[in-house]
This record gives structure tokens, sequence and C-alpha cells, in this order.
């Protein structure tokens, strides 16, 4: 089987038109015959400035969205990327043994 990984930053309160036709619609058309693994990159949306109270809101503002939009939690893996330490450990690894 095919695997999928994509992922979606919580950068506003709720996702637009544009995430959906862009992103969502795909993610939930793939899900079915892949190994489908979906993100909410919190992370990623720490390159601006951020409330970390509003930044946690939105991130499960996200997920409930996504589970709306019809990403099924029986049929693929939605994640929050910063509940995965290994992003950071691995990043981490990568930041000392690669260079520019």
């Amino acid at each position: 089987m095919k695997r999928v990984l994509s992922g979606i930053q919580p950068t506003s309160d709720s996702f637009h038109l544009g995430n959906y036709l862009g992103a969502v619609k795909q993610w939930v058309e793939l899900q079915d015959g892949h190994d489908a693994f979906y993100c909410i990159v919190d992370l990623h949306a720490l390159t601006i400035e951020t409330d970390p109270a509003l930044l946690r809101k939105r991130t499960l503002a996200s997920a409930a969205q996504l589970l709306a939009l019809g990403i099924s939690p029986e049929k693929s893996t939605l994640f929050v990327q910063s509940q995965v330490p290994q992003h950071n450990q691995l990043g981490w690894i990568m930041e000392c043994l690669t260079g520019f």
C-alpha cells in the first residue's frame, strides 16, 4: 500500500477555501487506498511571533475541523507535530551532521 504524509499549519482560527481545495479535499480522498498520515504542524507555525495559548487553541480547532471535513481516524493517522518528540530530536541530529 502506498503511503502519504502531509501537514497543515494552525495559523488561523479556521481553514479557508484554499486549504480545503488545495489540501484537505485530497487528503480525504487519499485516505482510501493509502496508508495516510496527516499532521497539524504547530512547530512550523512558530516562525512568527505567536501567543502560546492561541496556538494551542488553534491546534485543537484545526484537529476538530479536519475531522469534521472528513479525515477519518479509522482510515488515517492524525497527529500534532509537537506531540511527537522524535521530530525535534531528528531535526537536531540532522542540524549537527549536515552543513550548508
